[in-house]
């Protein structure tokens, strides 16, 4: 019998210039929103009360970017780096352009736009990923750049 274990991509696999679409999208809903924000103490008003949110420019509460940017990224792991990353070392840019509400669906992809062999662990690589999220309209909601340390192939070490 095979034996197959779902992972990601090694440093080798990716190639400078792909874009990865990922899927399925995510829809956020307004107790993610709620849960995400209580849970790392945002008590930001902006995300939890509806009432006082009604009386900002958006009229109704936004989803917490933060959330926003943690689904940016996890909607990328299974395709590119289940098992196959190290660590984050940083995000270089991140940003928002557009707002995103209870009732959207963030849709993800990611293109490799750097790569380097890691100076001091011949090991690993470290890539420069950029990770764009959309809305169910494709208004880019928003965009990471981050870096990151990937496994080698196991033959390439």
């Amino acid at each position: 019998m095979k034996d197959i274990i779902q992972r990601g991509l090694y440093f080798e696999d990716l190639d400078i210039d792909v874009v990865y679409r990922h899927s399925p999208g995510r829809t956020v809903e307004a107790y993610d929103n709620t849960l995400f924000s209580t849970m790392t103490m945002n008590a930001q008003s902006l995300h939890l009360d509806a009432h006082a949110a009604e009386d900002t420019q958006f009229g109704q509460r936004l989803v917490n970017s933060m959330f926003t940017l943690s689904t940016l990224i996890g909607l990328s792991v299974g395709q590119l780096t289940q098992q196959t990353t190290v660590a984050n070392l940083g995000f270089e840019h991140v940003a928002f352009p557009k707002p995103v509400f209870a009732g959207d669906t963030l849709y993800a992809e990611t293109t490799v736009v750097g790569k380097r062999e890691s100076k001091s662990r011949p090991d690993v690589g470290i890539v420069t990923f950029l990770h764009i999220a959309r809305n169910q309209h494709g208004d880019n909601v928003a965009e990471a750049r981050r870096n990151a340390m990937m496994h080698r192939r196991p033959e390439a070490r």
